[in-house]
């Protein structure tokens, strides 16, 4: 039974004059935030605040790295060249450090976003190239991947230290993997059902597949998406779940819930 785990949200989502989600109030709940870093999303004062917010709420932040895909918001897929990608990574994760050490924060993971995430999670040329640039950028960083995807073993083989995810608010197939946002039923909006999955996946290992069928799924951290319709109310509900069951949500970079 697993009595800690980590709840993340993907922030820093807005841009200029545009609102993405409620990251202040997701801020209260969550104990890491992937924080995008202007590749798909977020622009330099819109991440400075959300930085800041993170710091005073001793929340961990991670560096949400993506394709360029601004338009697409990052969940388009692209081949991108090794050295390319290589030195994407690098740049995303060396703008964010700099903003988070002007926030009194620092950097402690990377979680790939949208397409680059899924793409990786069994791509293994990608992989090598977003492995390459998180080691390039701050080896000591931990890569946050798809539980039970090639990227994990993969990443720490390379001598990254890794951490498997489950999404909360995501469907899965019957062998593992997220069901498409193409497909009905792929994003799940009822918080307390939400709320009830991830209790048996903490305390159990286990999912219920969109075919019904039972999965197994080691997950340390799991992911309330930031920009979904009722996001706060899903994690509110994720968090109190958890509360009542007696598990403890710690990040798992080591910064306090």
């Amino acid at each position: 039974m697993t009595t800690t785990i980590d709840l993340n949200s993907d922030l820093g989502e807005g841009y200029g004059a545009w609102a993405m989600g409620d990251d202040k109030a997701m801020l209260s709940i969550v104990s890491s935030a992937n924080i995008a870093c202007g590749f798909h999303a977020g622009d330099p004062g819109g991440l400075l605040r959300t930085l800041h917010e993170a710091a005073d709420r001793g929340v961990a932040v991670g560096a949400h790295v993506s394709y360029p895909d601004r338009v697409g918001f990052g969940r388009r897929d692209m081949d991108v060249a090794h050295d390319e990608l290589v030195a994407d990574v690098v740049y995303q994760i060396g703008a964010l450090q700099g903003l988070a050490r002007a926030a009194g924060t620092r950097v402690t993971y990377v979680k790939p976003h949208g397409a680059l995430y899924n793409r990786i999670a069994s791509d293994a040329k990608q992989g090598r190239a977003v492995i390459e640039g998180v080691k390039l950028a701050d080896p000591t960083l931990i890569l946050m991947g798809l539980a039970g995807a090639p990227i994990l073993a993969q990443a720490e083989a390379a001598g990254l230290a890794t951490v498997a995810e489950a999404f909360a608010d995501r469907a899965y197939t019957p062998q593992g993997a997220l069901v498409s946002r193409r497909e009905p039923g792929a994003v799940i909006h009822d918080p307390a059902l939400v709320a009830t999955r991830m209790v048996q996946l903490a305390k159990h290992g286990t999912l219920t597949a969109i075919d019904g069928s039972t999965i197994r799924l080691a997950a340390r951290s799991i992911c309330v998406h930031g920009d979904s319709p009722g996001a706060v109310a899903i994690a509110r509900a994720v968090r109190e779940a958890f509360e009542r069951e007696g598990i403890a949500i710690r990040g798992f970079a080591g910064a306090p819930a």
